[in-house]
């Protein structure tokens, strides 16, 4: 089953003095966050946005009703979260929170490597997949072309192409 809701990002830090926050987007790409009107707190009460701007890989908000530096402070650590039925993504594209739990699986040999347990985000390169094994070990794979072939969602499969060297166990 999926989610509705979504966690976005986290307000790190206050901007300026007139109750603006910064946030840590946990998207893609951080002026994703700037497309949307409204975000919510982790109890679904909806947040108004009033303006959104990235500014050094952080999104600068300015929400409805937060208007002192003292109030964008009491928001730190909060997590904002954002409507699935709000975010049209492109086909090749998919929301973390599916695919984490998914069957690894290395068309190079033919075997399952393991169980997708995080998406390790490392801007301003490519994401990592972090791989349970079997035996409980982990192992590292590049989220992108051409070790990532296949994210198939109906299978619940991510399929990989591995290189002599990448999934070692030593």
């Amino acid at each position: 089953m999926q989610k509705e809701f979504l966690e976005a990002g986290q307000i790190v830090n206050t901007h300026g003095v007139t109750g603006d926050v910064k946030v840590q987007s946990w998207c893609d790409a951080p002026e994703v966050l700037t497309d949307f009107d409204t975000l919510y707190w982790a109890d679904h009460t909806p947040v108004h946005i009033e303006k959104a701007y990235v500014h050094k890989g952080c999104v600068i908000m300015r929400l409805e009703g937060v208007t002192t530096m003292e109030q964008a402070d009491a928001l730190r650590q909060k997590v904002l979260y954002l409507r699935r039925e709000d975010v049209e993504l492109p086909e090749d594209l998919v929301f973390i929170q599916d695919i984490l739990g998914f069957e690894v699986f290395d068309a190079r040999t033919g075997r399952t490597v393991g169980t997708l347990r995080e998406v390790i985000t490392t801007n301003p390169a490519h994401d990592l997949y972090e791989i349970e094994r079997a035996d409980g070990g982990k192992c590292y794979v590049p989220a992108v072309k051409p070790f990532l072939e296949r994210v198939d969602q109906e299978a619940g499969r991510i399929t990989i192409r591995s290189i002599e060297g990448l999934l070692d166990e030593n």
